[in-house]
């Protein structure tokens, strides 16, 4: 409508949704940064020395590893896939580092072992990581197998490959052996650079190179366009297969930095490494604003949910919590995340709504 001015005025509906629910989808939006501060200081308050420095470091080393399995999904998840192996592959490239590190490459014909150094080690081991997602991009664009089930029956295979490699049982030991030039690989956990732990510095360099990919590159633009509308993705151009085989291959590689930490960490590995880290790395890029319909997510939110999960997880510890309990409390935070991302979804499209009825309505009162 036009005022005594000759001014368009913005419609009443639109209104409507500035005065009364504007406020409710910013909170929505910032609801990683607000849960992050709530449940940092709920545990300043409740644990003595929480917020002491050396806690802060033990805590920031135990998220860096949700924090790679996290970094590596959000991509997938935006596509509105998802990646149900990422920790069964952390347990078989833990196991594969193990292997290689105790038994070596056994040449039956020549009768000896070779033992690969670290620096042939760890890229080895992170080869087979994006190989294992790359099989399953290729396995879901190819056949159109729902990422669910895909991934669902990958983790199944990873986790009896990785029993298979050692008849169930540890690889210890994994510091390697002088005389055989494979020593440094326990390093990897227990290192520190100017004061942190090589694990930080690695989640560091880690987000801000997704982030960078995410915002500045066009395959980050790719990646939105396919979840936002895989078809009109396709339709414009984009490489849609191609894009989606390489967001798994991405998340295999990330999967594969985890088990190498971990395993270097331990200075051990487990076929059993990582039983369930799937879900909390869903939960951290669901709690930092990525959309399991696909088209939304970013990367500091991602790394920012990793850190309310991992600091629930350890402040609860801290506090003396049950194991059991820890367990209720993560799986009724996943339940929310994923409620609050519906609401943000349904007030974001009806804001879209309000926001083009406007437009038309102030188009026809110009008239």
């Amino acid at each position: 409508m036009i005022n005594d001015n000759g001014v368009a005025r913005v419609t009443q509906p639109a209104k409507a949704f500035n005065s009364r629910e504007s406020l409710i989808l910013l909170l929505l939006k910032m609801r990683t940064f607000i849960a992050l501060f709530l449940i940092v200081g709920f545990f300043a308050i409740t644990v003595p020395d929480f917020l002491a420095v050396g806690s802060m470091v033990i805590m920031i080393k135990h998220i860096a590893i949700n924090a790679f399995l996290a970094l590596g999904i959000t991509f997938v998840i935006i596509t509105a896939g998802i990646d149900l192996s990422i920790g069964a592959t952390l347990g078989l490239c833990g196991m594969v580092a193990g292997w290689l590190i105790t038994k070596g490459i056994v040449l039956p014909m020549f009768g000896i072992a070779i033992f690969p150094s670290i620096w042939v080690v760890v890229p080895v081991v992170l080869l087979i990581g994006a190989l294992i997602g790359a099989g399953n991009g290729w396995i879901i664009t190819r056949y159109n197998v729902a990422p669910f089930i895909c991934t669902l029956g990958t983790m199944y295979i990873l986790r009896g490959a990785a029993m298979l490699t050692s008849g169930g049982e540890t690889f210890p030991g994994l510091a390697g052996n002088p005389q055989l030039g494979n020593t440094g690989f326990d390093a990897i956990g227990s290192g520190t650079l100017l004061g942190l732990p090589y694990a930080i510095w690695m989640m560091i360099v880690l987000a801000l190179v997704i982030g960078y990919i995410a915002t500045r590159l066009p395959f980050g633009r790719q990646v939105y366009a396919i979840g936002d509308n895989e078809k009109a993705a396709e339709l414009s151009g984009v490489r849609v297969k191609q894009v989606k085989i390489l967001v798994y291959t991405l998340s295999g590689f990330c999967a594969a930095i985890a088990g190498i930490v971990v395993s270097s960490q331990l200075v051990a590995s487990h076929p059993a490494n990582g039983s369930s880290f799937e879900m909390n790395a869903i939960a951290a890029v669901v709690l930092g604003g990525t959309s399991l319909a696909g088209g939304r997510g970013t990367i500091i939110g991602t790394l920012i949910g990793a850190f309310v999960i991992g600091f629930l997880a350890d402040g609860l510890i801290m506090m003396g919590v049950s194991e059991f309990w820890q367990m209720v409390i993560k799986g009724i935070v996943i339940i929310v995340a994923v409620i609050i991302d519906q609401m943000q979804n349904r007030m974001q499209q009806k804001a879209a709504v309000v926001a083009q009825k406007a437009v038309i309505q102030q188009g026809e009162a110009s008239r």
